[in-house]
């Protein structure tokens, strides 16, 4: 029988390798078209559109494959939960639902992420054992 600290970090270990697959591959399709879109991506920061899809970039890749190996995973969701609220309430913020939607849910993820952490199959685990990992029901060892 499988116990609960391992079927939880096997459930994280899913999330972040499929939600960092999905959104590092959002993130390459900006990196190959980065010529085309460095003039016209939106600026909602006031940094220009270069920097801004640099900055998105870095999100989406960087961070994404931090999320996938387990590595700072906490700061690693920030900035691209942050990223997934620009895009949610700004970039698409007067568009319907379905325009928004998948923003809405990577965001969700991210967040869950950031309070969970990476579960014990993670490099930060590896490195930096049980802080890393998600809270036992409770239990502290003060």
């Amino acid at each position: 029988m499988i116990n609960k600290d391992t079927a939880l970090s096997t459930g994280l270990l899913i999330l972040r390798v499929a939600i960092g697959g999905f959104m590092l591959i959002h993130g390459y399709q900006k990196l190959a078209g980065f010529s085309g879109l460095a003039n016209k991506f939106p600026d909602p920061l006031g940094i220009g559109s270069q920097m801004s899809l640099i900055a998105a970039i870095g999100a989406e890749v960087g961070c994404s494959l931090l999320l996938i190996l387990g590595l700072g995973t906490r700061l690693a969701a920030l900035p691209l939960a942050f990223t997934m609220i620009i895009a949610l309430f700004v970039i698409h913020g007067a568009d319907p639902w379905q325009r928004k939607e998948l923003a809405a849910i990577f965001l969700s993820v991210y967040a869950a992420i950031v309070f969970t952490g990476p579960g014990r199959f993670s490099l930060d685990h590896s490195l930096w054992g049980k802080k890393s990992s998600p809270a036992r029901s409770g239990k502290s060892k003060a």
